[in-house]
């Protein structure tokens, strides 16, 4: 049994367990969880001894004697259609009360809205917090009004979770300079009070993301990106001063949509966001540099007050953190935390917390299950780009409740640990070089159709599939901007560009595509031999006839009703290198209406309806290949995670660059079964994704074939001689 590299959590009533559980899982670290505190002595337990530092909440007697200095938020009320000339519109109506309080100091900045007509109503009243104007009948009103935040966000979310009942916790804004000065005293002085504690892990830092509750305490909104909660007097003024860019509020609420990561970024909203980076960043670094002269470590928490802290940002390096943790979705968050720069040690959080809403009497299987699940999509990217450590959170005393659990906990920690030995250092082969293509860029590395980390959506889980697929694929990812290949064009290294999403988001582009040079680079690029994928409603922009921009590449197109009287007739299946060996029927998740396949395309899977007998004009085309002179395009509906999709993606990038010969190198015929090859360690790894005991080939990077037999989730490790 080896040792090292975990994190569990514990608490000063539970300390003679925790030591047992450190042994047997080989922990090295140990934790406080929020709302617990950490035992005398802790590094009796552990060497490493990590406690959660909040810098803007947790100190009620500072944010009583300052509610002025509180965070602030602007929020539209709920739209009303007045029925009269006269209207009044409650703002609070549908807000958690205990979360939220008008902010009644800077009426100046709010605004009133015909949502009708999109034109701003300038004479107003208020009489608490009812807005009171006189109106057009039959029109549709909302209120842009500034609050201030009177309940931490995440500590709401812990309450309720968690059945808590102590004090509720305020929060302040190092905006304001006596709260800037003030966080760097108490820092100070907790550290002088916590002598034993080498870790300081700032959950997070100064702005919280987008997190807005109801009036029946569940959450109204979520926006892990959203810089909502930056709507801070200071800061707006130091902008305008600095940009001379005067924000208001419907700069903030955005008709409603808030700015949210689906959509196109506007200019000056993204000039904000990195005015809020470079201000987070230098307010950080003076906090750290504090933790650092007392000799200790400053670990970052990438969740809750996250926002301005961008870890692929310009300004992240600046903050001069030694380490990073944060939770693990799946693969594609283990990839987000591995490849983040400028920090040392990276750490994962994985699944399940132990909390009482998974660990109660009679769940421990369906807790093992959910481990096994977190753990296996995990794996898969560990084994492209290895984490340094692993932890846990929550309320250990849950968890030892249950032996298949502590058990199954075992065995991954050794796991996780062998991965780290071989991984470290080593260089994973790749047959392919990947780039996805969305508004965002690399600013938002493995972080594109997110909502809440990797929660599921219906709306989205077709297209996190391409990442998630592509967190454990033998292809090296990066993300490049539309504004990247305009400005400087397609770096000749990338073989294939993926555009996956919904039309007009940030993620397959919108307006974008009506850039001509945007659309002639990527044609000329994939005519000299590269792939292009498009997954969903790729580069979609209508003009006449055309949905896609890049139809011709794609060699298909999405009809609109503008077409319908051109007869089409190309809807016949053929086979191909991408989807031999693969089983019918292919899941697609939700879907795409209305593709149909230009005339030179190959349909390679179609759905009919058994109610048409015609052969023309009907049929959705879900997977679809097309020449383009020296290159090829490839075009899914959609692809959810799956170890059939992990396939047929790997397959279909493969094709479209034109490298089908590479398949069998370092490669599994099973779609169970993954396979990594690590040349400067001359070492293969051979990974079981099922629960099943699984016989595959096994090709090496020769392309020489092997029987191999794994037991269920097993993970094998071939060293060549």
């Amino acid at each position: 049994m080896s040792h090292g590299r975990v994190t569990i959590p514990t608490d000063d009533t539970f300390v003679e367990e925790t030591k047992q559980i450190a042994k047997l899982w080989g922990a090295d670290a140990i934790r406080d969880c929020d709302g617990v505190e950490l035992p005398k002595n802790p590094k009796d337990i552990a060497k490493k001894v990590y406690k959660t530092y909040f810098v803007v909440r947790g100190d009620n007697e500072w944010g009583r004697k300052h509610r002025e200095e509180a965070h602030r938020i602007f929020l539209e009320s709920n739209r009303v259609t007045s029925m009269t000339s006269k209207i009044s519109i409650d703002v609070m109506n549908g807000y958690l009360q205990d979360q939220i309080a008008p902010d009644l100091d800077n009426l100046d900045r709010w605004q009133v809205f015909d949502r009708t007509t999109g034109k701003e109503i300038k004479k107003w009243n208020i009489d608490n917090h009812n807005v009171v104007f006189e109106c057009e009948p039959f029109h549709e009103y909302s209120v842009d009004f500034m609050a201030r935040m009177t309940w931490h966000p995440v500590q709401i979310y812990n309450y309720l979770t968690n059945n808590w009942t102590c004090e509720k916790q305020l929060c302040y804004d190092p905006a304001y300079p006596n709260t800037r000065k003030y966080i760097k005293e108490y820092l100070q002085k907790w550290l002088d009070e916590n002598p034993d504690i080498n870790v300081v892990r700032f959950t997070t830092f100064l702005y919280n993301f987008g997190l807005v509750f109801n009036n029946e305490g569940k959450e109204r909104m979520v926006d892990w990106f959203g810089y909502h909660e930056t709507a801070s007097v200071p800061l707006l003024e130091m902008f305008e001063k600095e940009t001379g860019i005067h924000l208001v509020a419907e700069d903030f609420i955005d008709d409603g949509c808030y700015n949210s990561p689906f959509r196109l970024p506007r200019e000056n909203y993204k000039k904000y966001m990195r005015f809020v980076m470079k201000f987070v960043s230098s307010t950080m670094k003076e906090l750290v540099d504090i933790v650092h002269k007392n000799g200790r470590e400053a670990m970052m928490f990438l969740g809750d007050d996250w926002i301005g802290s961008e870890p692929y940002g310009e300004y992240f390096k600046e903050i001069g953190l030694d380490s990073v943790v944060g939770s693990v979705g799946g693969g594609v968050t283990v990839r987000m935390l591995a490849e983040i720069p400028h920090v040392k040690i990276h750490e994962g959080r994985f699944l399940p917390y132990f909390f009482p809403d998974t660990f109660f009497p009679g769940n421990e299987d369906n807790a093992v299950a959910e481990l096994n699940k977190n753990w296996n999509t995990a794996r898969r990217a560990l084994l492209r780009c290895p984490l340094d450590r692993m932890g846990f959170g929550g309320y250990l005393s849950l968890a030892v409740k249950y032996p298949k659990f502590v058990s199954r906990v075992t065995e991954i920690c050794e796991e996780f640990r062998n991965i780290y030995d071989v991984c470290e250092g080593a260089k994973p082969y790749a047959k392919a070089k990947v780039a996805i293509l969305n508004a965002w860029g690399d600013l938002r590395s493995w972080q594109s159709h997110m909502v809440a980390h990797e929660l599921w959506y219906q709306q989205i889980y077709s297209y996190q599939g391409i990442l998630e697929i592509l967190s454990g694929l033998p292809v090296d990812v990066s993300f490049i901007s539309f504004d990247d290949i305009i400005n400087k064009g397609i770096n000749k290294d990338i073989d294939v560009i993926i555009n996956v999403g919904d039309e007009q988001t940030a993620f397959s582009g919108g307006e974008f595509w009506n850039n001509e040079k945007l659309i002639s680079t990527i044609r000329k690029w994939v005519s000299d031999g590269h792939g292009f994928i498009g997954v969903g409603q790729p580069t979609s922009c209508i003009k006449g006839s055309r949905t896609f921009a890049l139809s011709d590449v794609l060699g298909v197109d999405q009809e609109k009703g503008f077409t319908l009287s051109q007869d089409k007739y190309n809807i016949t299946k053929k086979s191909n290198f991408i989807t031999n060996g693969l089983s019918f029927p292919i899941d697609y998740g939700e879907g795409m209406k209305n593709i149909y396949a230009l005339e030179n395309a190959d349909v390679l899977d179609i759905i009919i309806s058994d109610r048409f007998k015609r052969n023309v004009n009907v049929g959705e085309v879900m997977l679809a290949s097309n020449n383009y002179y020296n290159g090829r395009g490839v075009y899914i509906a959609g692809l959810p995670y799956s170890r059939q999709n992990a396939r047929l993606l790997y397959k279909a990038i493969l094709y479209a660059c034109k490298k089908e010969t590479e398949l069998e190198k370092a490669y599994c015929s099973n779609i169970n079964v993954e396979c990594n090859y690590y040349s400067n360690k001359n070492t293969y790894v051979i990974i079981n994704n099922s629960n099943s005991k699984e016989t595959t080939f096994f090709y090496d990077i020769n392309g020489n074939k092997t029987d191999i037999n794994l037991a269920p989730l097993e993970t094998k490790w071939i060293k060549c001689e």
